[in-house]
């Protein structure tokens, strides 16, 4: 029986109020299964570049990758179509299908790779799919299949990866407060740590594993490998049924889209997600809101950056920075009313901490006071012992800096993009899978 290999990458099906693309993907699972098809690999979701403004919520696409019987593609390929129009979210979605038989080549990965960081647009995504030989499905001109391209190309073979559970409700809960048990939550994460992560905002509280919005998500359990994840759901109290669920691998949690090497302050373009290195060249100050905002510069110019209110305690850490500081600085390059632009920080590394001294008067050699100042240019004397020395200057003292040389700061979790890799991950990197899949990845069976 021939059997050929096929990516059908989805994306845009979801709108800011409503849908979910990895949902669309778990129905697309069972049909797929039932007409025969044989998974390579799990169901693949890629997060690409978050700055992308028309984006909805994570700016998430997902690629399904499997083997089938040559005479049933059509039949699947005509599945995944009607699935997508019966499922698209109204309005506001602009769904896309992609489609590539055969191996990924070379071109596409370096489109996907394009598409975690740049700004991409319709006619860059058709162009690559037909030098490529990409069915792009049903309707070209739509944003989607820039997205269900680089989900395609993103094969997380040689690079480093997590793992997703997400669960999924019924239609009858849909829009209702979601009955997970936080206590059920605090000791999954005490048992699973440190292989699961971002389930729990620990400096406000906030549960992190339940979104808030209209969507078909219940939760999602983000982790390093599907056994834990699977283990973390048994520990969950959830007091509401759960519809299906299915085990992503993903680039969540990788840094992937901050993955690059550090452009020149005149090289950023709006939108992009990018990194730089430079020296602190304005003093911190607060602005209405409870923002804080600095600036960098390097040869070519000098940028604002900003740690905005919702990042927490993150704020303090960029506070304490002061002119002079060589910086690394992580985020996306927002464009503001003056043709300027800001760097919304998304995590920031010391390389270079500047000295800080404060001057203060020279003490007295007899009895170790401070003395005080005879007027400018005339000395200082000692108000004890009257000892005056006319040529005496002021002392100054080093200031110890609060902030660690090379060390990683990072907004709390809840702050955090899906792409931002958590300090605990720092170390647990992996570089390529190798399989095999666990037996029971989704449910129902």
């Amino acid at each position: 029986m021939p059997f050929t290999e096929l990516h059908i990458g989805i994306d845009d099906t979801d709108s800011p109020q409503e849908g979910c693309t990895t949902y669309v993907a778990a129905l697309l699972i069972e049909e797929l299964k039932q007409r025969g098809a044989r998974f390579k690999d799990y169901p693949q979701l890629i997060r690409l570049n978050p700055n992308i403004p028309w984006k909805s919520r994570g700016n998430g696409a997902v690629c399904l990758r499997i083997m089938a019987d040559a005479r049933d593609l059509q039949h699947m390929l005509d599945a995944a179509i009607d699935l997508v129009k019966k499922l698209e979210a109204q309005p506001g979605s602009n769904p896309g299908i992609a489609v590539l038989k055969g191996s990924v080549p070379t071109p596409l990965e370096g489109f996907s790779k394009a598409a975690l960081h740049e700004v991409l647009t319709i006619n860059d995504a058709r162009k690559v799919a037909i030098k490529n030989h990409v069915e792009l499905l049903p309707d070209s001109e739509r944003r989607g299949i820039i997205g269900a391209l680089a989900a395609i190309g993103q094969t997380l073979l040689n690079t480093d990866y997590t793992y997703e559970l997400l669960a999924y409700r019924i239609q009858e809960m849909r829009g209702k407060p979601r009955r997970v048990d936080p206590k059920s939550v605090v000791e999954m994460d005490k048992l699973t740590h440190p292989f699961t992560f971002n389930n729990i905002d620990y400096e406000t509280g906030r549960i992190l594993i339940t979104p808030r919005g209209p969507d078909p998500v219940l939760f999602g359990i983000r982790g390093e490998n599907p056994e834990i994840l699977v283990k973390a759901l048994s520990m969950l109290k959830v007091e509401e049924p759960i519809e299906r669920w299915v085990i992503f691998r993903t680039n969540q949690g990788t840094d992937a889209h901050l993955a690059f090497p550090p452009k020149r302050i005149k090289q950023l373009k709006p939108y992009e997600a990018v990194t730089l290195e430079g020296v602190i060249s304005k003093q911190p100050m607060v602005i209405p809101g409870g923002h804080v905002i600095a600036s960098i510069s390097d040869r070519t110019g000098e940028v604002d950056i900003a740690a905005y209110e919702p990042t927490g305690s993150f704020r303090e850490v960029v506070k304490k920075l002061t002119p002079g500081d060589l910086v690394k600085v992580y985020g996306g390059v927002r464009p503001i009313s003056t043709g300027k632009f800001t760097i919304n920080l998304e995590k920031l590394v010391i390389v270079k901490v500047a000295e800080l001294y404060v001057e203060k008067n020279p003490r007295c050699p007899r009895y170790g006071k401070r003395m005080k100042s005879e007027g400018k240019g005339k000395g200082f004397s000692c108000p004890k012992c009257k000892y005056r020395d006319p040529k005496a200057e002021k002392e100054k003292i080093p200031v110890q800096r609060e902030l660690e040389e090379g060390k990683v700061y990072l907004p709390p979790p809840r702050a955090q993009r899906h792409l931002t890799k958590p300090l605990q991950r720092y170390g647990r990197e992996k570089t390529r899978w190798t399989g095999p899949m666990i037996e029971k990845w989704y449910y129902p069976p």
